[in-house]
């Protein structure tokens, strides 16, 4: 692997042990959409997350108003489930050897006033070199929207200078096509496969990072 100059990190259960009801979400995001008429007959929900049900959504051309719906159902959840969210294992010990030596950022599908929220209350955001939310992205992940905008704002840094991790496909996903090599936390490399992700690694503990770096 190139010398890494900066680490992109998913938040949700990758620094933080998140307390979001995603299938509540997903489930008030579906029955939302479905009183839309916006699913093909057969659709299959179970392959889908809340994200890429809001990205369905917008390639079916829903409204201004209905999109802002979908994104204060969104923003309820998160916001409901970053209270008293903690660290995963190993977070904080591996910011503190980080930070200053690379840039790390922040990149989520939560609404930026959560993420801020909760890494506040963590006391991890001071560590972040920037912090990106959706509203930076022009599409959520699996889009490589928001890792685009992280390349634009380091014109200066080649994509293999990067790395990210995250504990999800659609984190796989946007980052490898953006061109940005991935590291799953927490899922194997095989689980990763058969979503069509192709890790570069895969780690069980926070601290194994430093071991790519």
């Amino acid at each position: 692997m190139n010398e890494v100059k900066g680490i992109m990190f998913d938040m949700d259960n990758t620094l933080l042990q998140s307390k979001i009801d995603f299938p509540a979400m997903k489930a008030e995001i579906y029955r939302y959409l479905l009183a839309l008429d916006l699913f093909e007959d057969p659709f299959n929900v179970v392959d889908h997350t809340s994200s890429t049900l809001i990205e369905h959504a917008r390639q079916k051309g829903i409204s201004d108003s209905s999109y802002a719906e979908l994104m204060r159902i969104a923003a309820k959840h998160e916001l409901t489930g970053m209270e008293g969210a903690g660290l995963e294992n190993g977070a904080l010990e591996l910011l503190q050897e980080l930070h200053g030596r690379y840039v790390l950022v922040i990149l989520t599908n939560n609404s930026r006033e959560a993420a801020l929220k909760a890494l506040h209350n963590t006391g991890i955001a001071p560590f972040f070199d920037v912090i990106i939310g959706r509203e930076q992205m022009k599409a959520l992940k699996p889009s490589p929207s928001g890792f685009e905008y992280v390349m634009d704002m380091y014109s200066g840094m080649t994509r293999s200078a990067w790395i990210s991790i995250g504990d999800s496909w659609i984190d796989g996903k946007a980052s490898s096509d953006a061109g940005i090599p991935f590291i799953s936390y927490g899922k194997g490399i095989s689980f990763m496969k058969e979503r069509g992700v192709y890790p570069v690694a895969a780690v069980e503990h926070l601290s194994e990072l430093l071991d790519y770096l």
